[in-house]
């Protein structure tokens, strides 16, 4: 439906060092006069994925939106370990955070003319990021949707996610970042010690589903370093502890509003309380990284501007926000033509 466009931002600083010319990858469909949807990658997914929701039947129909998607970085299509030359390439590339995401991608939607975001919205890390959009641009975006994520990665997310990384970079091709040739055990490894976590938990043939469905997941498409990146990014997650440096843009937030920022720094739930994007969170009943109940907090939190919850009733786990199934995807789609609906 759409080509990959490249924005290149010249020198970049993230939170983890400075890239001297750091790449969003990104793509657009739709007239850029129509309200303008933004649209993050998830973990584990590539920029074509998005695709999956945007259509005239599907969620996000580009006749009557303008709808932006953007590839994460270190996902191998933005600026990754993999695809960086050096001094900055695998293991020395800079630490990333959604913060720099974010901050990126509203370069990128300023510079193709956007006045205002309708909606951000995404799935899992796309989910996280959208949170961020909420909390960065509180002029800038008027609302946001969050499938499968929170506004901060719980401990317990955080732990699961220890699992494949230490699978990966304990493997003995992995070389501590530093192999010539992308490190299939780590990368098998890594996919294997995931594979419990995606779903509920109920599989016919558990062989089938570990070597098939997990062990081949990653390998041989992504490169072990974005892998790693991309979970640290995931795990860094928390919206109350922005940095003020990196996210302040004069054009798009008021400085009144970095000061009272500071007051509520580490604490979630009057972060978002502070939120002004009106938000539609919908967790899966079964998910194992994001759960209901913790969405049911956030929703609180933001009663003020009618925050609304829309659990998805499915036994697929975390991977039901990714329509996993035809039922799953209508659920999704009709919650959020409803909430359009009711907040236009």
């Amino acid at each position: 439906m759409s080509e990959t466009q490249y924005y290149h931002h010249g020198r970049f600083v993230m939170s983890g060092g400075v890239l001297p010319d750091a790449i969003t990858a990104y793509r657009t469909y739709g007239d850029p006069k129509n309200p303008c949807i933004v649209f993050p990658t998830c973990f584990g997914a590539k920029i074509e994925r998005q695709e999956y929701m945007i259509g005239p039947d599907k969620a996000f129909d580009p006749v009557r939106f303008f709808i932006v998607t953007f590839a994460l970085f270190s996902n191998g299509e933005s600026s990754s370990p993999s695809n960086t030359p050096a001094p900055y390439n695998g293991p020395y590339f800079p630490a990333v955070t959604y913060e720099d995401n974010v901050r990126a991608q509203c370069a990128v939607v300023q510079s193709l003319g956007v006045k205002n975001v309708h909606t951000a919205v995404g799935f899992s890390m796309g989910a996280q990021q959208a949170y961020y959009w909420a909390v960065m641009y509180p002029d800038f975006v008027e609302r946001f949707i969050s499938i499968c994520g929170s506004g901060r990665t719980s401990p317990h997310n955080y732990c699961f996610l220890e699992g494949p990384k230490i699978a990966l970079s304990a493997s003995v091709d992995f070389e501590e970042g530093h192999y010539t040739t992308n490190p299939e055990r780590g990368v098998r490894a890594f996919g294997r010690a995931y594979s419990a976590w995606a779903y509920d938990g109920r599989y016919s043939d558990v062989n089938n589903w570990i070597v098939d469905q997990w062990e081949h997941r990653f390998w041989p498409s992504w490169d072990a370093n974005d892998l790693l990146y991309l979970a640290r990014t995931w795990q860094m997650a928390d919206v109350s502890r922005l940095d003020a440096k990196s996210t302040l843009d004069p054009s798009l937030r008021k400085e009144e509003g970095t000061k009272a920022r500071d007051l509520t720094f580490g604490d979630l739930y009057a972060t978002l309380a502070g939120v002004k994007a009106k938000a539609l969170i919908m967790p899966c009943k079964t998910d194992l990284y994001f759960t209901p109940e913790d969405n049911e907090l956030e929703v609180k939190a933001m009663a003020h501007n009618q925050a609304k919850l829309a659990v998805i009733p499915s036994v697929w786990g975390h991977m039901a926000g990714g329509s996993s199934c035809a039922e799953d995807a209508k659920f999704i789609a009709d919650s959020i033509h409803e909430f359009f609906n009711n907040t236009m």
